[in-house]
């Protein structure tokens, strides 16, 4: 798993190469798992200057994707 503490967008991406799937997770908390991912892909977006920019423009126009669906947190009552 990789952090990008500098992108004001993406907080962290993992890549699982056997199955050609992209996570990234946002900095508003949502997950992204994009689908068919080439590895090429991947080490782009390690080395772009601007993962969201890079996100944009490679990612997100040609991967299919699933958004994970939030989880609930529930807290004691007071």
């Amino acid at each position: 798993m990789t952090e990008f503490p500098s992108s004001s967008a993406i907080e962290r991406a993992e890549y699982r190469a056997a199955a050609g799937t992209l996570d990234i997770w946002y900095r508003g908390g949502d997950r992204y798992s994009y689908f068919e991912v080439p590895a090429e892909i991947y080490e782009g977006l390690l080395d772009a200057p601007s993962t969201g920019e890079f996100v944009n423009a490679y990612v997100k126009p040609n991967y299919r994707y699933e958004i994970e669906p939030r989880r609930r947190r529930f807290r004691p009552a007071d």
